[in-house]
């Protein structure tokens, strides 16, 4: 059975906190989030992997790098996604 890595939750809501944090200078919200933005998607991608992470990481880039979109709690979302999608995977195997 193939057994799939789902992060922390904990995890992922200090990395969406770290996201908008940005916002807490002003006028250094959108520089630092040139910066941050590559970076996230390059953890996202180590976090989550395969075509959650693929995904995710091209929509975390672009949600970062857009200005007022930071309130999205990408990590988080991901995180439920991920644990739905594993606990319909186990049900549908026992049900075999």
């Amino acid at each position: 059975m193939d057994k799939k890595y789902t992060p922390k939750l904990w995890i992922c809501v200090a990395l969406d906190l770290l996201g908008c944090a940005s916002y807490a200078v002003p006028m250094l919200g959108e520089v630092a989030d040139i910066i941050w933005a590559p970076v996230a998607a390059i953890i996202f991608y180590r976090l989550f992997g395969g075509t959650l992470g693929s995904f995710g990481s091209m929509f975390t880039f672009i949600e970062e790098l857009f200005p007022g979109t930071d309130f999205i709690p990408t990590f988080t979302l991901s995180w439920v996604i991920r644990r739905i999608f594993v606990a319909q995977h186990r049900s549908s195997v026992v049900s075999r």
